[in-house]
């Protein structure tokens, strides 16, 4: 993966951001949106653009466009870092293949353990019981 030229498809939106910060909200922008369209891009074959499709099903817009962004911090330059970073690893987490599960036995000492305990349990509460008498 190319990490400039996946950079250079990036498109970023200044815009007002809301909390605290006092005068300094109502006048800069300072949160930043970044856009990036999944079915246009040019980095990914189709397999990987299937499996981020997949991965991003929930974020991404109808026109599979992934919108993100950052107002973590008051500075507009420091966000748009943020931001990319966060879609680097985004990215990196959803073209990770998932290892496939080994199904693992129960040993036998822990089932035999089990049916021990299971055992004496029951002798101990059958001693509990009064005597029958015919």
């Amino acid at each position: 993966m190319d990490v400039e030229a996946l950079k250079s498809e990036l498109t970023y939106k200044a815009v007002r951001s809301s909390g605290s910060g006092g005068q300094n909200v109502n006048k800069v922008a300072s949160k930043v949106v970044l856009h990036f369209n999944l079915v246009a891009s040019e980095q990914f074959t189709d397999d990987e653009k299937a499996r981020l499709v997949d991965f991003f099903q929930n974020r991404l817009n109808k026109q599979g466009v992934l919108i993100l962004d950052s107002s973590e911090s008051r500075s507009q330059f420091r966000n748009k870092v943020l931001v990319t970073q966060k879609f680097l690893d985004l990215i990196v987490e959803g073209l990770k293949e998932e290892k496939e599960r080994k199904p693992t036995k129960v040993p036998k000492a822990v089932k035999r353990k089990r049916l021990d305990t299971k055992r004496k349990n029951a002798e101990k509460k059958a001693n509990r019981k009064p005597p029958k008498i015919n």
